[in-house]
C-alpha cells in the first residue's frame, strides 16, 4: 500500500512550496509551477531549474516526513494538515507542522523532539492508513 501524502486538489505537495528552499536559504519559498516533477504520484514545484536539478538528483533528501502531514499529530497516529511555513530541519530531514486556529504544534515537537521522532516513526511505519483529524 502507497502511503498517506498531504497534497492538494491537484496532487500538489507542500502547498506548492519549493521542498530544496527548506535546505537553503533562511526561509522556504513558492515553487514555480512551470518547474515541477512528480515522485510517487506527488509534484513538488521549484523556485529555480538549479533546485528542482538538486532535488531530482536525490529526492527522498528534500521530501518531507510522514507524507507532508504534521509532524506532531502522526506522533499521536493521526494526520493533521500544515503550515508549510511553520517547520524544522532536524538531521537533513523536513518536519511540517500544523499553525492555525487551534494552536502552533511546533513548540510541542521541540520540547520533546526525540520521543516524538520515535513514536512518529512508528505509527509511520504501520501498514494502516491513518485518520484525518
Amino acid at each position: 500500500m502507497a502511503k498517506q501524502q498531504n497534497l492538494n486538489d491537484a496532487g500538489v505537495a507542500i502547498n506548492g512550496y519549493d521542498p530544496v528552499s527548506y535546505f537553503i536559504g533562511d526561509r522556504p519559498v513558492h515553487g514555480n509551477f512551470t518547474i515541477s516533477s512528480t515522485v510517487d504520484g506527488a509534484t513538488y514545484y521549484f523556485a529555480s531549474e538549479a533546485n528542482r536539478a538538486k532535488f531530482d538528483a536525490d529526492p527522498a533528501a528534500y521530501i518531507p516526513q510522514y507524507g507532508g502531514f504534521c509532524a506532531v499529530a502522526v506522533s499521536e497516529g493521526k494526520i493533521f494538515d500544515v503550515d508549510p511555513e511553520t517547520y524544522k530541519v532536524t538531521d537533513g530531514k523536513l518536519y511540517l507542522f500544523y499553525n492555525g486556529e487551534l494552536g502552533n504544534t511546533k513548540p510541542q515537537w521541540e520540547a520533546d523532539e526525540t520521543t516524538r521522532r520515535g513514536n512518529a516513526d512508528a505509527h509511520w511505519a504501520k501498514d494502516e492508513p491513518l485518520e484525518m483529524h
